[in-house]
């Protein structure tokens, strides 16, 4: 059996995910990626994260929406590599519309995903970090777990489930050398948020500078975009050794978004 730590990382084939699985791996970690696609793609992004970092990896193709699949992704991962020292609850999904036109679907769609997917994999590793005394259980959560916007009810509503649940975590693994944190990013400069910036330019008739620091970033006093590698930064220092005390709580990458 390996020493070296072992992490599992949902949603992780692009954006957020992918920059905390870099990070991880950087930090010497074996990773699991995952997604709800297989193909050679994702396969091969596991592989060369591999080769660049010199650790294990492997892609687990998991439906963050079954239960059954978010707990069999925990036990796959803990049958390979023998242990469970990191999960990270990254995958998530969104759709903006007035609560009174919100479709059932996408409600359902996103608590399945953005919250209770993270329920049903902290379940089934809480376990394993028991036996082992230890273990990071990081959770992304947003901005907007701390603080509301318009025609986002069922994004909102879980991201701030996401940080009662890390809370509610982190009071029942105190006494096992297990922490539980919530990530809380404002805008994050993702594959996913430049493809919006032409979009808003188009419709507010403005230059690419102009549109994102006086319409997506104006809620935050620093106008610029996190970045992957930053928000991986954060997830290795709460999984690290130096973050043995800091549980139940949310570390903000906003820009000063929850400080207002």
């Amino acid at each position: 059996m390996s020493k070296t730590r072992t992490a599992i990382v949902t949603g992780s084939t692009s954006g957020i995910g992918l920059g905390i699985a870099r990070a991880l791996a950087a930090d010497g970690c074996n990773v699991v990626l995952n997604s709800f696609t297989e193909g050679e793609e994702e396969r091969a992004l596991a592989e060369g994260i591999a080769r660049e970092f010199g650790v294990e990896t492997a892609y687990i193709r998991a439906d963050m929406a079954r239960g059954g699949e978010c707990r069999r992704l925990v036990e796959e991962t803990v049958e390979r590599f023998g242990a469970l020292d990191i999960l990270v609850n990254n995958a998530g999904i969104q759709h903006v519309a007035p609560i009174e036109a919100f479709p059932v679907e996408k409600w359902d769609a996103i608590l399945a995903i953005n919250l209770t997917s993270a329920f049903h994999t902290i379940a089934a590793a809480v376990p394993h970090m028991k036996r082992q005394g230890k273990g990071r259980i990081v959770n992304i959560s947003s901005a907007h777990g701390l603080r509301a916007s318009p025609f986002k009810s069922a994004y909102i509503a879980a991201k701030h489930g996401i940080v009662g649940l890390t809370k509610t975590v982190a009071l029942e693994l105190a006494d096992h050398h297990v922490t539980c944190n919530a990530i809380c990013p404002g805008y994050v400069l993702t594959p996913l948020v430049e493809a919006q910036i032409p979009e808003q330019m188009e419709a507010h008739g403005m230059d690419r500078d102009t549109v994102v620091r006086e319409v997506m970033l104006a809620r935050q006093p620093i106008r610029d975009f996190a970045t992957v590698e930053q928000i991986g930064a954060a997830a290795v220092f709460l999984c690290s050794e130096h973050a043995a005390l800091i549980t139940g709580t949310t570390l903000s990458v906003d820009g000063g978004w929850t400080a207002r």
